[in-house]
């Protein structure tokens, strides 16, 4: 398997990942809704039930808007070509553990290996970025040598 193919592997499978998350905040979304409607108007102003309900509404609103702009940011990633150095968007390989540098996702599996998805605002990145296959970074006391980069 060629460098693009393992790519396209791997931003694929944090795009399912994020398409679940958005399909599970899409469904409680719903529910809170739903149960607002169903309990009717507000009884008085300190109704806290309701208010409770369109809370929960809201915040998965904010879950589902975010896993959203996730999968549009990472399928235009698919559209970049592989890289040789570490930078946003690369697919990296270190002997302990791999990375996809894109949006902060966490923990995702490809097959039986396991992967993160993190942002630029993770000190992670900060020790990767610039670096080459071959390089060694130093992560919380941890060496780690960079072993693939695509």
């Amino acid at each position: 398997m060629d460098f693009t193919e393992k790519r396209n592997k791997v931003i694929s499978a944090c795009i399912a990942q994020q398409e679940h998350i958005a399909s599970v905040a899409k469904q409680e979304m719903d529910s809170a809704q739903q149960q607002s409607n169903d309990y009717g108007a507000n009884v008085d102003r300190y109704d806290s039930y309701r208010t409770k309900m369109l809370r929960s509404r809201d915040m998965y609103a904010r879950q589902y808007s975010n896993a959203l702009a996730g999968i549009r940011y990472l399928r235009d990633l698919l559209k970049l070509s592989p890289f040789d150095v570490v930078e946003h968007g690369a697919c990296v390989v270190t002997d302990r553990q791999r990375f996809l540098l894109s949006i902060g996702a966490g923990k995702f599996s490809v097959g039986n290996e396991v992967w993160f998805a993190i942002s630029a605002q993770t000190p992670i990145y900060a020790a990767l970025k610039g670096k080459h296959v071959g390089d060694t970074l130093v992560f919380n006391g941890q060496p780690q040598k960079i072993i693939e980069i695509f």
